[in-house]
């Protein structure tokens, strides 16, 4: 006869018992449980998290890291999936608009990976025609998938093929940055408030009835 018991502890013990000819003994034993068992409990640290640097001078007329700053002659292509359903589309638009108005940059276009238009060509000949020398195509991405990694950079690459003085560069997913946490909370707590009647339904899933309770 044999038995087993196992405790998923900050150590696992497990015991077994065992019935011999002579005697019935008892032998417990530890070890230390998989790495995978260890969950972080203090502030996560990750190679991925994006930290905001200054870039200044040290006073010694040397600047210790230059800013790259967008000019006038710069064009930004936003960039998302696309969708069959047309509000989704519309919604990029409203926010290239919010993302022109706060930054103030003069050339800012939106673009669909797929599915719908405007394109990144057609958004990069409109960035062209605005004057952009230098295109920067910024993926409306979460993380860095299989879109990003092939898709969006050889649909950059065939739209630029036309315009050989142009420069483009198509930068990094929106990736783990300290402001997502403040964006997510923040719906979180909205989400929250208008199902207990104190706010109405955000643009996200205005007029869906989505967000309640089941």
């Amino acid at each position: 006869m044999s038995m087993e018991s196992l405790s998923i502890l900050p150590q696992i013990t497990i015991t077994r018992s065992f019935v011999s000819e002579k005697t019935r003994t008892r032998t417990p034993f530890k070890r230390t449980p998989p790495k995978f068992l260890e969950l972080p409990r203090g502030p996560s640290e990750s190679k991925y998290l994006f930290r905001r640097k200054l870039c200044l001078s040290n006073g010694n007329g040397e600047i210790s890291r230059i800013p790259h700053v967008l000019g006038d002659r710069d064009g930004v292509i936003i960039v998302d999936h696309g969708s069959r359903r047309k509000e989704s589309n519309l919604m990029l638009n409203e926010f290239v608009a919010m993302f022109r108005e706060k930054t103030g940059y003069p050339i800012v276009e939106p673009a669909h990976m797929e599915l719908a238009e405007p394109s990144i060509r057609d958004a990069f000949v409109s960035c062209i025609q605005q004057g952009a020398d230098r295109v920067i195509v910024s993926p409306f991405f979460l993380f860095p998938g299989r879109h990003w990694h092939q898709d969006i950079p050889s649909l950059a690459a065939e739209a630029a093929k036309e315009h050989p003085d142009v420069s483009y560069i198509v930068t990094a997913p929106l990736g783990l940055h300290d402001l997502l946490v403040d964006v997510v909370n923040d719906r979180i707590k909205h989400c929250l408030n208008h199902v207990a009647g104190d706010a109405d339904e955000c643009a996200a899933c205005a007029g869906t009835s989505k967000c309640r309770l089941h």
